[in-house]
């Protein structure tokens, strides 16, 4: 007995009418007889609704409390019952305490069912497709090989299993469970449809029954499954398909195939076991063992093109996909969205420059090249001189034209990479360009979630897309054909920027032929300076570099002979540029190297620059100062001229060991004339300074020649050149100087001796106005001392000196007698005016001491000015002591008594100033009028001055 649900609940009787009903049935069949009653998809009957429930519950207790055990009941759910009831825990808790035994079916062994239920053959036939699998082996095996799918989706394993799943493959009874369970999330009306067991059956019962009119060479292909699940899909789906279905039998751009290739694509749009490319949808659309697979991609690619270009599916890389109606629409769009082409090779290369060869600069050897980098004619980043890159898409007119890559990479310094055609990097790039520019132009906020999930699909689409392009770029640049100065070149490499790299390599070996002469790389500058000192270092730089030098002395050669001037900066210029690629450090030691070898000269300001200048690596390197430097060939010195300078200078060196090589002549040259002028400098400065010598003017002179003819040593043409021009003068000044150089010998001891004397001299002439014999000493002193040439005179100095000290000592000799006749007197008038005192003083006592001693001491004075001295020192310390001796006699008269006298008018003493002839009328030579009137005058003011203070002027 049967009874639905529905059935049930039209019954007019309740409950227990049932289950009186279902007793009789089960006791009239006896006491042994079981009653199984069943209710089948419970969980679709339940639902929200709690009442049914205790309608189920109901039932139960009461067929448990009238049949004894008789009947059991059994209730079926597609699912674990509590993941799909919605009713609250105690309510549902209480049905199930009621069903104590649960079983638990899964679908895992759904395709054992499926072969004994549905699949199950004879022994005759299946021994016919046992023969027919041995048969087609080898064919079954590679129709069944999927790309990129788990390990598990496959073909057949062998003849037993090729029986029992026949005409269906393996790998289907693992997707259709998948693919089943995506449809009832995603696509249908209701939880009918799922991957149980009921619903596998049916589909691959309908799906047999459409092949069972064929032989035994056929297959179900994948694309039969859909009709099982087509009625429980939602109508914008079935919308498509429909669609699909009515263009293709109007030929509307449609074949009928393409319908099945879109039904398939709607199958596996949810799987991520099989990834949905041509060849995977080529091998699930197989339906005959005897399928030519080639042709059968072909056809799939065709139908995959038409359905794309009718908008039905999408293409993200290589994997299609279905699209409901407002993914198409949407892909309608984007579709029609128009982008620039230089807005996709701008893309390109930023992904190739940007992201896959990142690097701005190429190292060759131990040099940096910068290279321009172009997509066709679309240059990225900024130029730059030297050699360049550029990459051939499709877009350019000229990809195909190897004429053309190959003459312009003879004419220009570039390599040519062309991407093949068959590389999908430029519709990825284009189709994320256009996804990027639709959605930029939507306000997405504004949309509904459905679409809002489609454009969120969309940009994760274009992420997957630029991501592709790139992977797609690499292997595009793998198997690109390269071409290099005019040639295809074949560069194997493991992967893209290797590639890139290689080819570089070629072009720069290409490019920059002649960066092989720089054998030697220096590092710093401190390498420069040791080649610049390598002289006198004695360093060995041959070899260094020789084919370089060799290079750039060539090159100033023919500059020179063209008489064409040539810069520092120029030949930094050159020489970095193409061929050379030479870097500038080295460029800069190499020429450092001709110039230290005085192959080349260097001038800054129009002055010559010497090896040893201490800013010569500046004008080798800084830019600012290259510009201005001038570089050119030197010129070799003829042999008259250097057999002339070697005669000349053993002559005027009286050397015979003069060198006849010319740089060793030039350096010997240069180190004779630098020590003779440095002579010449040590006594303009330290001799000369401050005294008056003879003959400074030559000494001068001899140093200015010696100058000018130095200035000329950075260039050994012109030295030796103004050597031989100068000679003459040079052996006339060595002559002129030979007395010079005897003088500070010999005879500058004598004539400092003899000018310091008369120095001396002179700071006392005026006492010998009157003194002939000493006036003419002095004199021809003078006249010795004051000769332009008086080297022949100097002998006659010391006599000279000795006369004049004679008159002089006669002199000092008189002015002591007076002197000491003076002192005399002063002490006797102290001593007579001390008896007028009563006792002693301390000071007068010390005054008269220091007096004698001062006698003794003037004894020993050398000059005249020092007698006079003394002469006003006796007379100011005899006039001080009376006048303390007087101070003394009045204060003592003051304190006594005086007698009882007659008195007499007082007279007061006077008071009389003592000054010596000599203090008041000193030595002094008068030549005129004027000097008289002067000196007497001056004599005139002292006396008045001393009268003012006294009664009178005592001359002594």
């Amino acid at each position: 007995m049967q009874l639905s649900f529905t059935e049930l609940r039209s019954l007019s009787s309740s409950i227990k009418n049932l289950v009186s009903d279902i007793k009789k049935y089960v006791d009239s069949k006896g006491k042994n007889f079981r009653l199984l009653f069943m209710v089948d998809e419970i969980g679709q009957y339940i639902g929200n609704d709690s009442n049914l429930m205790l309608n189920l519950q109901s039932l139960v207790e009461e067929i448990g409390t009238q049949c004894k055990g008789q009947v059991w009941v059994m209730v079926t759910s597609q699912e674990a019952i509590d993941e799909i009831v919605k009713v609250s825990g105690d309510d549902f808790s209480k049905i199930q305490g009621r069903f104590n035994t649960r079983l638990s079916l899964s679908s895992s062994s759904v395709d054992e069912v499926i072969e004994k239920r549905v699949l199950a053959k004879n022994e005759e036939a299946a021994s016919l497709l046992e023969m027919e699998y041995n048969k087609e082996q080898a064919v079954l095996k590679n129709l069944y090989t999927f790309s990129d799918s788990v390990l598990d989706i496959k073909g057949y394993t062998g003849p037993e299993e090729f029986a029992m799943t026949y005409p269906f493959v393996p790998y289907q009874f693992k997707i259709i469970q998948d693919v089943l369970s995506q449809i009832r999330k995603h696509g249908n009306s209701g939880k009918h449809l799922s991957s149980g067991e009921r619903s596998m059956l049916s589909a691959f019962q309908e799906a047999a029954q459409k092949v069972q009119d064929k032989d035994e060479t056929s297959l179900v292909p994948f694309y039969n499954f859909y009709d099982t699940v087509h009625t429980f899909l939602d109508s914008p789906i079935r919308r498509v398909i429909e669609r699909c279905q009515s263009a293709a039998e109007h030929h509307d751009g449609i074949e009928p195939r393409d319908v099945d290739v879109l039904k398939l694509l709607y199958l596996v749009r949810y799987l991520d076991d099989i990834k949905a490319n041509v060849d995977n949808i080529a091998i699930l659309m197989i339906d005959n063992i005897e399928t030519d697979k080639i042709n059968l991609r072909k056809e799939v690619q065709a139908s995959l093109d038409r359905l794309y270009n009718q908008n039905y599916i999408s293409r993200n890389g290589d994997t299609y996909y279905f699209l409901t109606d407002e993914e198409q629409d949407i892909a309608r769009d984007i579709k029609n969205t128009p982008v620039d082409t230089a807005q996709i090779i701008k893309a390109i290369g930023d992904t190739i420059y940007d992201d896959i060869f990142t690097s701005k600069r190429f190292r060759y050897g131990k040099n940096d090249f910068s290279f321009n980098q172009y997509v066709d004619e679309t240059q990225h980043g900024a130029p730059v001189s030297g050699m360049g890159l550029r990459f051939i898409t499709v877009a350019h007119d000229q990809a195909h034209n190897e004429m053309w890559l190959m003459n312009q990479t003879f004419s220009n310094p570039e390599a040519f990479i062309v991407l093949p055609e068959d590389n999908d990097y430029f519709n990825q790039l284009e189709e994320a360009k256009k996804i990027d520019k639709y959605v930029k132009k939507q306000n997405t906020s504004a949309q509904p979630e459905t679409v809002q999930e489609i454009i969120a699909k969309k940009r994760r689409e274009m992420r997957q897309l630029e991501s592709r392009a790139k992977d797609s770029l690499e292997k595009a640049i793998l198997d690109g054909k390269v071409y290099v100065g005019g040639e295809s070149i074949n560069v194997l490499a493991g992967n893209a920027k290797a590639k890139i790299e290689q080819v570089l390599s070629k072009l720069a070996e290409h490019v920059y032929n002649k960066n092989y002469m720089i054998e030697t790389n220096v590092d710093s500058d401190a390498d420069i300076l040791k080649i610049l000192n390598s002289k006198h270092q004695q360093m060995n730089l041959d070899g260094l570099n020789d084919e370089a030098m060799e290079e750039v002395g060539t090159f100033l050669e023919t500059r020179k002979k063209l008489n064409q001037p040539t810069s520092m900066g120029e030949i930094q210029k050159r020489y970095q540029d193409k061929p050379y690629g030479w870097k500038q450090i080295d460029i800069a030691a190499v020429v450092a190297r001709l110039l230290v070898g005085y192959q080349i000269e260097l001038k800054y300001g129009g002055q010559k620059i010497s090896p040893t200048d201490r800013k010569v690596i500046d004008y080798l390197r800084n830019p600012k100062d290259v510009d201005k430097v001038q570089v050119s060939r030197r010129i070799a010195v003829s042999e008259d001229l250097k057999r002339k300078s070697v005669k000349f200078l053993r002559d005027y060196l009286n050397r015979q060991d003069v060198p006849e090589t010319e740089q060793e002549l030039v350096d010997f040259t240069i180190e004779q004339l630098e020590a003779l002028k440095n002579h010449y400098q040590d006594l303009l400065n330290n001799e000369y300074r401050g005294n008056i010598y003879p003959d400074k003017e030559l000494v001068g002179e001899a140093d200015e020649l010696l100058s000018e003819i130095l200035s000329r040593k950075n260039d050994n043409d012109a030295l030796l050149s103004i050597l031989i021009k100068k000679q003459d003068d040079l052996l006339d000044s060595q002559e002129d100087l030979e007395v010079v150089e005897d003088f500070f010998k010999s005879q500058k001891s004598v004539f400092d001796s003899a000018r310091k004397y008369l120095s001396d001299l002179n700071r006392e002439r005026d006492y010998f106005f009157d003194n002939e014999q000493m006036k003419q000493s002095m004199e021809e002193i003078n006249s010795i001392l004051k000769m332009d040439h008086p080297y022949n005179q100097i002998k006659k100095l010391p006599e000279l000196v000795q006369e004049a000290k004679g008159e002089y000592s006669k002199l000092l000799n008189e002015k002591l007698e007076n002197l000491e006749a003076q002192m005399d007197r002063g002490i006797s008038e102290i001593e007579t005016k001390m008896q007028e005192m009563k006792g002693t003083n301390s000071s007068v006592s010390e005054g008269l001491s220091f007096l004698r001693q001062k006698k003794e001491a003037v004894k020993k004075n050398e000059t005249l000015t020092q007698m006079d001295a003394a002469v006003t020192q006796v007379s100011n310390l005899v006039n001080n002591t009376l006048a303390t001796i007087q101070r003394i006699i009045d204060a003592q008269n003051k304190t006594e008594t005086p007698p009882i006298k007659p008195v007499k008018p007082y007279v007061p003493p006077k008071k009389v100033e003592h000054i010596y002839r000599g203090v008041l009328c000193p030595a002094k030579l008068v030549s005129s009028e004027e000097d008289v009137n002067n000196y007497v005058e001056n004599i005139r003011k002292e006396l008045l001055r001393l009268l003012s203070n006294n009664d009178g002027v005592k001359i002594e």
